[in-house]
């Protein structure tokens, strides 16, 4: 095997740009977009907000720099853009700048400053760019907890706002926990990855004047619960007399995943329970005409069963689902969207892809968009403009993902019909960094048909008498998929002339409820073979070298790999990252206790059970070098996982290594712990290369 491509450098991983969010104009020849961007000067990963016309006219316009900013949402006749961000600078000044101020510089952030949102800096608020006028962005919030979510009013002149109200109580209790005071907590869900200890402070909704700032707040609207988990979510009607929004409301909301949805009008009075918290409900959006509203809802037991498109009676509370014939999950990211008063379209997860389908309100009668889209790239957002005539999206292959755009009656296209945006990554690759893709089936030893999605060095050749080394890396969830996507991971494997396999392995989604339900109440058997098989199968295709086989995976993708080192030595050498490995001794210690109780019951009331599903259980029998990594502040996967996971191997003589990112939670945020993360793996895997030894 000769590769001759320069390997894609660690350090690149500072030039490359995600883009996570997009919302179109109203009148669609806009649209505002957030890139997650590195600042390598202070080690941070940032969230930008850029507006760009949608015809692709012009360079996007960066509004954000200093900060951590998102959630761009414009004003009902386009003439502002309200924002959220943690600006650090700003909040030390006055709230209220003088008439006609000049933004401080360039960017519009105020000048430096900013901490990119972290731990221990300013909370997100509201801020709106006057962008008829110019000038920098006005904040439009000042809640000491910042705010976790908000609408506009149809008027323009008021917002509504999620936030949490402690009393002076809770306050105080805050102030003494934050000078290390003791901890103290009567709730179930004691904590959330990524939020930290919980206490009991209520989040509120608050209509908020923009002009003057005066906020008033919907005493009858609040959930019990602070955290991402229990977003509320709010969505005001067009006709602005009624906000809708998600709670629990019932007893102990802690020992539940079911949300229901509610309206309540903007003087807080009248509030209405439309569900019967049957569901966990998401992303409520009103129809144009106001009559109905659309929310993504799903089984709040069983997160294997695909989750639909639901339409209510704003006034009824009555509903139906319109997307329940396709047995397909709605995509992250991909929640309903009006075009008018009785079409919708949604992004759903469809074998291994993401694609956009347009959906009846009045009934289960969808059709799947965009023949233009092929398999080799995915759909990761879509926003249509208030007129539903154009519509922005988000566009992801092995080489690019970008923003694009099309008018809404070219979905039907033969033809691709997009314009192109943005290029955020232009000059991030070399034309022969770039991954080789290709999808391949083969039958697991159930003699079940699995799909991989496999990315390729530049310039591959399956008659090549010389394979390339492999790595099967495994997706996490397990309620999650692969689909075509545009990684720093990808090319910086391939340029070093692997082969990368991802395995949509029995649980994913995006295959229909029985395939991803044949993973339910089991863990370590069905999803290894199906991983294993798929290695097996690039071998006996002459693809990759049979003695140079690696393994990864992170989250549910570390559990899987943890357990394939249990039951074969196939591997030359494996990384389990984030993983868990005693599901015993995770019940409490994480913050998924629902999950577990409801797919495998208590652990002192089926042990057994708990025992069967961890791989710790057989710990003995790895032979595999294995790399574990972890968060220190996870609580997720809790890093006393990847303690005991490596403490168990290295006690047995085999090569182990325990790598533990400081202050970092279940995802890892600083880029130079990003680089040293797939630094780590690749001189594990060729430190116990045999090609090498």
């Amino acid at each position: 095997m000769a590769n001759d491509t320069d390997p894609l450098p660690g350090e690149a991983f500072y030039e490359y740009t995600a883009v996570v969010e997009i919302a179109t104009s109203p009148d669609g020849e806009r649209v505002a977009f957030v890139a997650t961007e590195s600042e390598e000067a202070e080690d941070e990963r940032r969230r930008s907000v850029f507006v760009a016309p949608t015809d692709g006219s012009e360079e996007p316009h960066r509004l954000t720099r200093a900060s951590d900013a998102g959630s761009p949402a414009w004003s009902p006749d386009g003439s502002k853009l309200a924002i959220t961000a943690a600006r650090e600078q700003d909040v030390e000044l006055a709230v209220e700048p003088p008439e006609d101020a000049e933004a401080e510089d360039e960017n519009g952030d105020g000048g430096e400053g900013g901490n990119g949102g972290g731990d221990d800096g300013p909370e997100d608020q509201v801020w709106v760019f006057d962008l008829v006028r110019g000038g920098d962005a006005r904040q439009i919030t000042d809640r000491s907890e910042g705010v976790t979510g908000f609408d506009w009013g149809p008027d323009g002149e008021r917002i509504v706002v999620a936030a949490p109200d402690p009393t002076d109580e809770e306050a105080a209790y805050r102030d003494r926990v934050d000078d290390d005071g003791p901890i103290e907590i009567e709730r179930l869900q004691h904590k959330v990855n990524g939020s930290g200890w919980t206490d009991t402070v209520t989040a509120y909704l608050f209509v908020v004047d923009v002009e003057s700032r005066e906020a008033t707040r919907l005493d009858r609207a609040n959930d019990g619960e602070m955290g991402s988990r229990r977003p509320l979510a709010p969505a005001w009607s067009p006709d602005g007399d009624r906000i809708a929004f998600t709670a629990y409301l019932g007893e102990n909301p802690d020992d539940t995943m079911a949300l229901d949805l509610y309206t309540i009008r903007p003087d807080g009075t009248g509030r209405e329970r439309l569900t019967d918290a049957e569901r966990r409900l998401q992303a409520p959006t009103w129809s144009p005409d106001g009559e109905r509203i659309a929310f993504v809802g799903g089984d709040p037991t069983n997160w294997y069963i695909p989750t639909e498109v639901f339409v209510a009676d704003a006034g009824s509370g009555e509903d139906h689902s319109v997307s329940a014939s396709l047995d397909r999950t709605v995509a992250w990211g991909g929640g309903p969207e009006w075009i008018d008063d009785d079409t919708l379209v949604a992004v759903l997860a469809d074998e291994g892809n993401s694609s956009p389908v347009r959906l009846d309100a009045d009934g289960d009668d969808p059709a799947w968009l965009a023949p233009w889209q092929g398999d080799d790239r995915a759909i990761r957002a879509l926003d249509p403009s208030a007129d539903g005539e154009r519509a922005a999206l988000v566009v992801s292959d092995p080489a690019a993902a970008d923003v694009y755009a099309l008018d809404v009656d070219a979905f039907d296209a033969a033809d691709d019909p997009l314009d192109r945006v943005t290029t955020v990554n232009e000059g991030l690759l070399d034309e022969d960094q770039v991954p080789g893709f290709e999808r391949v089936t083969w039958e697991n030893g159930d003699g079940i048909e699995i799909e991989g999605l496999v990315y390729l060095p530049s310039g591959f050749d399956s008659d090549d008498p010389d394979p390339h080394p492999v790595v099967a890396s495994v997706h996490g969830g397990p309620m999650s998929y692969d689909a075509p996507a545009f990684g720093f991971d990808f090319p910086y494997w391939t340029s070093r002339g692997y082969v990368v396999l991802r395995t949509n392995y029995r649980g994913s989604t995006s295959y229909g409820r029985e395939f991803s339900e044949r993973l339910r109440g089991t863990r370590g058997e069905k999803e290894v073979d199906d991983v294993v098989s798929g290695v097996d199968h690039l071998v006996d295709r002459g693809w990759v070298d049979d003695s140079r086989a690696f393994l990864t995976g992170f989250s549910y993708g570390g559990i899987t790999t943890a357990a394939t080192v249990t039951s074969t030595d196939r591997f030359s050498a494996a990384a389990a990252e984030h993983g868990v490995y005693d599901f015993h001794a995770a019940f409490g210690t994480d913050d998924n206790h629902n999950w577990h109780e409801d797919e495998f019951g208590l652990p002192w009331e089926n042990p057994e059970t708990y025992r069967e599903i961890s791989s710790l259980t057989d710990v003995g029998d790895v032979d595999t070098p294995l790399l574990v990594t972890a968060g220190e502040r996870d609580w997720r996967c809790p890093p006393t996982q990847a303690e005991q996971l490596h403490v168990s191997v290295k006690k047995q003589g085999v090569d182990s290594k325990l790598v533990i990112y400081r202050d970092e939670h279940h995802d890892i945020g600083d880029p130079d712990r990003a680089i040293h993360r797939i630094e780590e793996l690749a001189a594990w895997f060729d430190d116990h290369d045999p090609a090498t030894e």
